[in-house]
């Protein structure tokens, strides 16, 4: 090995052992001597640890929230970028927003370093390229209306380094999502989320615990920007994609929900909307025929709850019909 890999190796060592994802822990040495209950207690309670390093970090999660949806509102998208376990989360959220919240699979994009592949194989090298994270998002044809989520547990790689760097350069909204605090990404990054779950079960084993406080970070993410965007009715999933039987039987579900209807209300409302949910809804509850459901959603860009505002509305508007004027009795003449 050259001398200037060895300092390179060196180098990278000593920056590893100041992360907080990467620290040996002295009392876990002998966990493997444990009987196997005992290690899945032990890994269950440093799980449970994760859900109160996350609502530590709300604040900046609602903030980036709000931020996403505005962009989004306007017609951006939200691209997640990252290596290995990361990418893998930030795909994995991606691909579940077309189904439940009926999303164009170009809205919520997730990019992992090397590519499709890399999902089920580590692809060596490519987690160490920050030009190969610009070229993916130069190939999605960037602009300032979208958002980059660089997620990365150290806060260092360099592929979530470069994707955040590389969104800046064209205006787009910049996020990091890390584990350690004072991360490198958090600082690139407009907005700096860093969950500090502290060191692992296994040392520097970050599908575990960093893992975990990714996926509900993402899920934070994704979940309340969609209902900013109105793809829910209250605690509904009114834009569910119904795709397969089971989300057909569950978009008659969440009608009946919505509206108490009966089913053969449903299957008509259904009927005249196309299947669409959201607009089975307002038919029910606003009184309009499908055509009218599609015309008001359009207007209320997607919010249901202000599209049956404006139902109501234009309902009470409308001149109501005039109950028709009796004759008055004549008197009766006199029985003579």
């Amino acid at each position: 090995m050259s001398d200037h890999r060895t300092t390179a190796y060196a180098a990278l060592r000593a920056e590893l052992e100041t992360l907080t994802t990467e620290a040996f822990r002295p009392e876990l040495a002998e966990i493997d001597r444990l009987s196997t209950l005992e290690i899945v207690r032990v890994m269950n309670a440093e799980d449970a640890t994760v859900p109160a390093a996350v609502a530590a970090r709300l604040e900046p999660i609602a903030a980036v929230v709000d931020a996403v949806a505005e962009r989004m509102a306007r017609g951006g998208r939200l691209v997640y970028a990252g290596a290995g376990t990361a990418g893998r989360l930030g795909v994995l959220d991606a691909s579940e927003c077309p189904p439940t919240f009926n999303t164009d699979p170009a809205q919520v994009v997730g990019l992992i370093a090397g590519g499709p592949g890399a999902l089920v194989k580590a692809v060596e090298g490519a987690e160490d390229s920050r030009e190969l994270a610009a070229a993916d998002l130069t190939a999605l044809a960037l602009t300032a209306e979208d958002t980059v989520v660089g997620v990365s547990a150290s806060g260092r790689t360099p592929y979530a380094l470069g994707a955040v760097e590389f969104a800046r350069t064209r205006g787009a909204l910049t996020v990091g999502l890390s584990c350690n605090a004072g991360s490198p990404l958090a600082a690139a990054a407009e907005h700096g989320i860093e969950v500090v779950v502290g060191p692992e079960l296994l040392t520097g084993s970050t599908r575990l615990k960093a893992g975990t406080a990714q996926k509900l970070v993402l899920n934070l993410i994704s979940t309340v920007t969609m209902i900013r965007l109105g793809k829910t009715y209250g605690n509904l999933m009114v834009d569910v994609r119904a795709s397969n039987e089971k989300l057909r039987a569950r978009s008659r579900r969440i009608v009946a929900l919505a509206t108490g209807a009966t089913d053969a209300e449903i299957e008509a409302a259904l009927a005249a909307t196309g299947g669409e949910v959201k607009d089975a809804i307002l038919v029910l509850l606003g009184g309009v025929d499908g055509p009218g459901a599609a015309r008001l959603l359009a207007g209320a860009r997607g919010h249901l709850r202000d599209a049956l505002d404006r139902a109501r509305a234009e309902a009470e508007s409308r001149p109501q019909p005039q109950p028709q004027s009796q004759p008055e009795p004549q008197p009766q003449s006199p029985a003579q």
